[in-house]
């Protein structure tokens, strides 16, 4: 070795940052610190862009100028923006409308999942809420890149696809700059390519729903996504039965019987989008949909916490 030379060794180096109102933790392996803080830079101007078209806490954004709009006039967007609501759509005929981007019209009042809220709302009244929930009323045109929201009153958001599509735009910058290795976390839903400095795979624990620092089982998540939705971190109890902040769309109420849907697809964006309609759908018809889909699948916990798991799924 030649005297005053330097080794320089691949470790991983990581941010952490609040991006779309989430904590995200963008992890890259590099033997260059300052080139990896670059990287990472980079990848964060994507996620920061994605959030000024999606977000509805913009006056002007993209999202909010379509809501404004709902019932009187078709609004012009960016392909980008008409391109996730056609593939939000086509998820929402997937899961025959467990996933829907329109649940915006519920009443956040209605839903505060904090210590205040003692008893349900009543079933009249929530039906009455989710009567704006209709993703089939969301008109898209193709030629002049326009949605139209049929109803007035009618909204539209993002917060059960945008953090995964983000997740995904991020790692394609960081690939597309040279980045071989390395994890997109936007807050438990994460994309995960190359390999770890010693040269393993990337793996993931899946947590606990009563213990969340335990893990139940790990999973080799390289050159993978993952999500997680589970009633652990926002509920209410009442009557002494957990209702998580889950609502189905076409009643209005909390979901119940499942603590957790942990998703595993190629794809953030597609993981983020299933694993609420699963949780809504319940295990059976969860199962039996994740099991007709290639390349995705799926571990369910249920309130009293039996696992079950997909057919190609191998947990250690």
């Amino acid at each position: 070795m030649l005297a005053g030379s330097v080794i320089t060794r691949q470790q991983i180096h990581k941010q952490v940052m609040k991006l779309m109102g989430n904590r995200f933790e963008i992890s890259v392996v590099s033997d260059d610190a300052d080139r990896a803080e670059t990287r990472i830079s980079e990848a964060v101007t994507e996620i920061r862009r994605i959030e000024h078209l999606l977000t509805t806490f913009d006056e002007n954004s993209q999202t909010n100028l379509i809501n404004r709009q709902a019932g009187i006039a078709p609004v012009k967007v960016d392909r980008e923006v008409f391109d996730i609501i056609q593939r939000s759509i086509r998820i929402s005929q997937i899961t025959q409308g467990a996933f829907d981007i329109t649940y915006g019209s519920i009443d956040k009042k209605l839903w505060n999942f904090d210590k205040n809220m003692t008893s349900l709302p009543d079933a009249a009244i929530a039906k009455q809420l989710v009567r704006l929930i209709n993703y089939r009323n969301v008109l898209l045109d193709e030629n002049n890149c326009t949605v139209f929201l049929k109803e007035t009153g009618m909204r539209i958001g993002f917060g059960g696809i945008g953090k995964g599509y983000a997740a995904e735009r991020a790692k394609y910058i960081l690939q597309q700059n040279g980045v071989n290795s390395g994890i997109v976390n936007a807050s438990g839903d994460l994309a995960a390519w190359g390999q770890q400095p010693d040269g393993k795979n990337w793996t993931i624990g899946i947590a606990n729903p009563d213990m969340a620092q335990h893990a139940l089982a790990h999973l080799d998540i390289t050159n993978m996504a993952i999500a997680t939705s589970g009633n652990y971190e926002k509920f209410v109890v009442i009557d002494g039965k957990k209702y998580s902040h889950t609502i189905n769309p076409k009643t209005g109420l909390p979901v119940t019987g499942i603590k957790s849907v942990t998703i595993i697809s190629p794809n953030a964006e597609i993981a983020d989008a299933m694993a609420t309609p699963v949780m809504i759908m319940g295990i059976k018809v969860g199962l039996e949909m994740i099991n007709q889909i290639k390349n995705i699948d799926c571990i369910i916990i249920d309130d009293n916490n039996h696992l079950f798991t997909s057919k190609n799924i191998h947990l250690k």
